[in-house]
């Protein structure tokens, strides 16, 4: 395994991460969820990522509860704020008072003293951004948090953020978590940009486009009854004859290499210098085994530029 800055801070962190998201605590056999993270960890994964909304708190509970066999220090354990964790006003958003609550809850959750990497799950144009700031920066202060995150905020949204923070003397944002893939590459555009220049450092997930990328369709008239498309209907609309054609000449390119077309994917990903961490979803073991093999390839200027004509 190889491990890259998050961002401009000095934590360094695994260039493939373990999520939960619609895995741990519901989707995923609970023995499957516990075997698949001892799996990423025994072979050098150290960043797991996790959410209070995931299951409503189960996911952070079953991660906890897991990692808690390991030396606290030999790990990097993220968690996010902002969703709806019950029916009250204050029960949702990045107001001090949400953030301040579920911080504690997560905490307990988690079983831990200290959350490495606390994000923002999406931006809350209802909040002064100041007011949101200044909580995190409280948590930091108090060492309940040591690194400060966002989730899908735009370039713009980091820039104002990084504003208000040096204004009033604030911790920083040091990461940023966006959808990134072969197949949705909207981040290179502004939010990539950004992040190089401003030390934002881009922990991508759904990097295989929920199962898309691992070559697992072979038609939409042959949806494997265990895939996540055959479960959700929103993962479903995602899949089309169209995606599905541009997997299969993949699989070609990642034949010639040596490759499945997860590792291409992960690695195609990891070309970009920007980017700190790939962060994957798990619902076996054998998947962490294959998809922490894409660490360390480099693909050639030759192979990128096949992988443009493929794309499109």
């Amino acid at each position: 395994m190889d491990y890259r800055k998050l961002g401009k801070s000095g934590l360094k962190v695994s260039e493939i991460s373990l999520g939960s998201w619609l895995t741990y605590g519901g989707y995923v056999e609970r023995d499957n969820a516990i075997k698949a993270m001892q799996t990423a960890y025994e072979l050098g994964v150290n960043f797991f990522d996790t959410a209070n909304v995931y299951e409503r708190g189960a996911a952070e509970q079953l991660m906890g509860e897991t990692l808690r066999d390991y030396p606290r220090e030999s790990y990097v354990l993220a968690t996010k704020v902002f969703g709806p964790m019950g029916d009250g006003p204050n029960d949702r958003g990045l107001s001090r008072k949400h953030i301040m609550e579920q911080a504690h809850a997560s905490l307990k959750r988690l079983g831990a003293d200290y959350i490495d990497l606390y994000y923002c799950h999406r931006p809350d144009p209802d909040v002064p951004l100041e007011e949101t700031l200044r909580a995190l920066d409280d948590l930091v202060r108090q060492g309940k948090v040591l690194y400060v995150g966002v989730s899908e905020w735009s370039a713009s949204q980091m820039a104002e953020a990084h504003a208000v923070a040096d204004r009033y003397l604030l911790d920083r944002i040091v990461a940023n978590q966006p959808i990134y893939n072969m197949l949705n590459r909207y981040i290179e555009k502004e939010v990539i940009p950004f992040g190089e220049r401003s030390g934002v450092g881009q922990v991508v997930f759904s990097p295989l486009a929920q199962g898309l990328l691992t070559g697992k369709y072979k038609s939409l008239a042959d949806i494997p009854a265990e895939s996540r498309a055959a479960k959700l209907e929103w993962v479903r609309e995602g899949v089309t004859e169209e995606k599905i054609s541009k997997v299969v000449a993949l699989g070609g390119v990642a034949e010639e290499l040596g490759l499945s077309v997860s590792q291409l994917a992960l690695a195609w990903i990891l070309r970009q210098g920007n980017v700190s961490s790939a962060l994957i979803g798990a619902s076996r073991p054998g998947q962490v085994e294959e998809n922490v093999k894409a660490s360390g390839v480099k693909l050639a200027e030759d192979v990128l530029t096949r992988i443009e004509e493929i794309l499109g």
